[in-house]
């Protein structure tokens, strides 16, 4: 983005601070970091409500920010492809309106819906993102901040036409343009003119212009480290060395997170997989499963074909015969999706080929005998992807055979496989109807899985009205449908459905914020309940205050509470409460645990959080860290739980302070004389804050912070306590937005401010 976008963030930042968006405010500048740091959640929410911020504030530049920004983030590391197009070329339309086409970033919207293009179908759309680009690239002069994206883009669009050497030709004429404007490349240009290299058959110099870049800016640094390894192990690979590659390619751990890596990671540890270096096990068959299965629901069309036919490659290594014919299945199947689908029939009738000259792992005992064996198998060390294979045979004709086959498939990846085979002895060839529950359970888990909806609804409509009704309870939870969910699983509990049906009815009313009514269906059969099922209770009752119904799941799971009737309002220690940020992040904040599933804030917080000092908040009870083996660290350690919701709120006021740190012995007087009212105060400063001498110019250790008054207490009282509690500091405190509200010393405040540079 051009500085003058950078402007206009830090001028609308202010604006909307100064009317009480200080969210908003918060979240603008961290938009990019969200993007690039991979939080999305935050992202997800804060970009769409800046833009709608933005558009009511008639700033259409700032609009396209956030739009891009968000866009950005799904179509660059998220890798999504068909499913962003859309909002892509919205886009770009947007961009071309009169009043955004002058933006200097405006051209930025053509390198995202020619990135969305590149994850649909690189080679497919490889036409049409030559034929957007060229335009922007020729208006667009090398000294722009958005030339170094367009170009690379370029290069990109070329290498997927089959056109590599023209592409490395491109991107090293790109350079020079570069420099003569004073510009160095960006990493992402020198990184896909070693991939152009590398498409052209030029390994080595592939090699060297990943070198060459690597000291270059990247416009993403956070990526920056993963997908050099990534792009630096394949071509290590496919040069032969080994060793180096495997040294170079980052770990599962590092690239799980980041779809657009997935495919060359992949396409890397096919080369490597026959060293001792790397292996290739049923665990690693499955991730990749996984990730087929994201780029088919972000459309990533070529990603899910490409990673079909590499998985099959890396299936046929392991002897995972079964698993390579269904990849190549999914692979051709897939085909049909792409816009140029030049050669792959070819690869994928190789990899059916292959699959039928490599011959099955050798079974362990008689296909009778078969589920013997695998229910010795030991759990934690068996390869379920052999036993799929061994299992197969009598897999739909014998029931206990058809479970552990069709739920190993459904672990590995292929619900819908091992669906048909369900379905077709439950359903097609027996009576569903008198089947088993947890048959009736297992079939209708791999059909949700498979995204089978209108097949789950046909069988649930073949079932007795308990089944029936918690069946697509299920499957309503499973989408979300709350309401749904619990009217379906109250129908199932009347119709006599056991713990399972209740759980939902829980689950599904304490989404709808029904609390009483998921307690109830819990306590109903209290004597039934698992500890979690009882802590789900009790937080539903906390946060519909039935006291009583707490209680009695305190005493079940031996919490001992010393009240008998009314709230529960009792010290239990201290822990930390997380809770959302205005930026979409988190905040950890101290509190008081008052009950089994309550804590008291204890900390003040800014003005225009959502929550403050005095609220009482109801807690999940369920650890998020696990407590320190360390003896001394665990006595040390305060446990933190996710807020569930506000319950009470303590209507405490927060006042912000800021100024030179005054004398230690200062100090404390004024942290007792805040104590001493019941005041929580808090600093948020560290020992790196910093002020200026209004005189000399030296700096000086500074504070700021925050300090909450409960209700009663006037803004006039506030103002007189703090100038009282200062006066004889040899530096001033200033509280301008307090002096402001009671119209009380304004301009000192102002002065002090300005003075010591706050």
């Amino acid at each position: 983005m051009d500085v003058d976008i950078w402007a206009w963030v830090g001028d609308t930042q202010q604006q909307l601070s100064e009317a009480g968006n200080v969210g908003l405010a918060m979240a603008l500048g961290d938009l990019p970091a969200q993007a690039y740091e991979g939080r999305y959640p935050q992202l997800d929410v804060m970009a769409p409500a800046i833009a709608q911020q933005a558009e009511t504030l008639e700033l259409p530049w700032l609009e396209f920010y956030a739009r891009y920004w968000h866009l950005i983030g799904r179509v660059g590391d998220r890798a999504q492809g068909a499913v962003a197009i859309g909002d892509a070329e919205q886009l770009l339309a947007f961009a071309q309106r009169e009043d955004v086409r002058d933006c200097p970033a405006a051209p930025a919207a053509v390198e995202a819906l020619a990135l969305a293009w590149a994850n649909a179908d690189g080679p497919g759309y490889a036409p049409l993102r030559l034929e957007k680009l060229g335009p922007a690239i020729e208006a667009a002069d090398p000294s722009d901040p958005v030339y170094t994206g367009l170009v690379t883009q370029y290069v990109s669009a070329l290498t997927d036409a089959g056109r590599a050497g023209e592409a490395v030709s491109y991107a090293e004429s790109a350079v020079q343009r570069l420099g003569a404007a004073g510009r160095q490349a960006s990493w992402e240009l020198g990184a896909e003119s070693a991939r152009a290299l590398l498409a052209a058959g030029r390994a080595e110099d592939a090699l060297s212009a990943l070198q060459a870049a690597a000291d270059f800016q990247a416009d993403d640094p956070v990526a920056k480290p993963y997908r050099d390894g990534v792009r630096r192990a394949l071509i290590l690979a496919t040069l032969g060395r080994v060793a180096e590659a495997v040294d170079a390619l980052p770990d599962l751990d590092v690239v799980g997170e980041h779809p657009r890596a997935w495919v060359e990671w992949t396409s890397a540890v096919s080369l490597l997989a026959g060293s001792s270096q790397i292996t290739n096990t049923w665990q690693l068959g499955r991730v990749i499963r996984q990730w087929i299965d994201y780029f088919g629901m972000m459309g990533g069309y070529r990603a899910r074909v490409e990673l079909a036919l590499v998985a099959g490659d890396l299936a046929i290594a392991r002897q995972g015969v079964w698993q390579a014919r269904l990849l190549a299945d999914l692979a051709d199947s897939g085909t049909g999706e792409l816009r140029d689908s030049t050669g792959l029939a070819e690869r994928v009738a190789a990899l059916r080929a292959a699959a039928d000259a490599t011959p099955e792992p050798p079974a362990p005992g008689p296909v009778a005998e078969r589920v013997a064996y695998f229910d010795a198998a030991d759990g934690h060390n068996a390869d379920p992807e052999r036993w799929a294979g061994w299992l197969s045979p009598l897999s739909g004709q014998d029931l206990e055979t058809t479970r552990r086959h069709t739920t190993t498939l459904g672990y590995l990846g292929y619900p819908a496989t091992g669906a048909d085979i369900f379905w077709k002895l439950l359903v097609d060839e027996g009576d569903v109807a008198s089947a088993d529950a947890d048959d009736i359970a297992y079939l209708t888990t791999l059909l949700v899985d498979a995204r089978q909806d209108e097949r789950l609804e046909q069988m649930a409509a073949l079932l007795p009205h308990d089944q029936q009704h918690l069946t697509l309870a299920r499957l309503h939870m499973a989408r979300e449908r709350w309401q749904q969910a619990l009217e379906a699983a109250e129908h199932a509990v009347a119709a006599g459905a056991g713990l399972d049906a209740r759980r939902i009815v829980g689950a599904a009313a304490q989404q709808l914020d029904d609390n009483a009514k998921g307690a109830q269906a819990l306590l109903e059969i209290l004597d039934e309940l698992t500890e979690e099922d009882t802590w789900r209770m009790i937080v539903m009752a906390t946060s519909a205050e039935d006291w009583d119904t707490v209680r009695k799941g305190a005493a079940k799971i031996g919490m001992p509470i010393k009240s008998t009737s009314g709230p529960i309002e009792e010290e239990m220690g201290l822990i930390r409460v997380i809770l959302p940020a205005p930026d979409g992040g988190q905040r950890q904040v101290l509190s008081i645990r008052t009950g089994p599933a309550t804590a008291r804030l204890a900390l003040p917080q800014p003005r225009g959080m959502d929550y403050n000092a005095g609220d009482l908040v109801v807690f999940d009870p369920q650890l998020l860290e696990p407590v320190p083996d360390d003896p001394q660290e665990a006595q040390n350690f305060v446990p933190p739980f996710a807020a569930v919701r506000i319950l009470r709120p303590g209507g405490y006021t927060s006042y912000f302070f800021d100024g030179a740190a005054p004398a230690e012995d200062d100090w404390a007087d004024f942290t007792e004389t805040m104590a001493e009212r019941g005041w929580p105060m808090w600093v948020y400063s560290d020992e790196n804050y910093t002020v200026t001498h209004p005189t000399s110019g030296e700096a000086l250790p500074g504070v700021f912070g925050w300090v909450a008054v409960p209700p009663g207490v006037s803004a006039v009282e506030v103002d007189a306590l703090l100038d009282d509690a200062t006066e004889r500091w040899s530096h001033p405190l200033a509280w301008l937005d307090l002096a402001r509200e009671v119209d009380v010393e304004v301009e000192r405040h102002e002065r002090i401010v300005k003075e010591y540079g706050l």
